[in-house]
């Protein structure tokens, strides 16, 4: 009987120990929540290429409206019903052409701002990414996890507004570009 308490007492020792060893290499996981999108979005360097955009792309925008407008004016005529058969003619041969030229500017625009959107996008993805890092160095994080992919989280893990400043203060809009 001695043998068997003594055994009982070292499985119980050993158990304890092991138990105590797994215990502390299982720290809890350090985590915080983003919302990417609106971090970069919110950016001052975003703010100011949004700006930025606009302005290089009105004269074009302004070329469509016109040609809309046009369009506008030529299908207004056709339905007066005043005009020549041969004038109506003439009007829808114009009104074609427009549309076609109208076709033209609008893919050309929608091709250059989604290029240069990506472009800048995938730039300010890449250094919000680094300030993230740089977040998680500072406060020990062992994860940061996209709001996107999360079904609950306390609001006090989120660090949106945190790198939303720290990436504006890392990359001014000044230096942007």
């Amino acid at each position: 009987m001695v043998s068997n308490q003594f055994v009982r007492a070292l499985v119980v020792c050993t158990a304890g120990l092991f138990g105590a060893a797994f215990a502390s290499a299982q720290t809890p996981a350090k985590l915080a929540v983003i919302n990417l999108q609106r971090a970069i979005v919110e950016t001052a360097e975003i703010k100011k290429a949004q700006v930025e955009l606009e302005a290089r792309y009105k004269p074009r925008t302004a070329e469509m409206e016109q040609l809309q407008n046009e369009l506008r004016d030529i299908q207004t005529q056709i339905q007066s019903g005043k005009l020549s058969p041969q004038g109506e003619q003439e009007l829808n041969a114009r009104g074609q052409l427009r549309q076609r030229q109208l076709k033209r500017v609008q893919e050309d625009l929608q091709g250059d701002v989604d290029r240069d959107r990506n472009e800048i996008l995938q730039k300010a993805g890449q250094r919000m990414s680094e300030v993230v890092k740089k977040i998680a160095d500072e406060r020990g994080l062992d994860m940061v996890v996209d709001i996107t992919n999360t079904v609950f989280f306390r609001p006090a893990l989120e660090i949106t507004t945190e790198a939303i400043t720290a990436y504006d203060k890392a990359y001014p809009p000044a230096a942007a570009k």
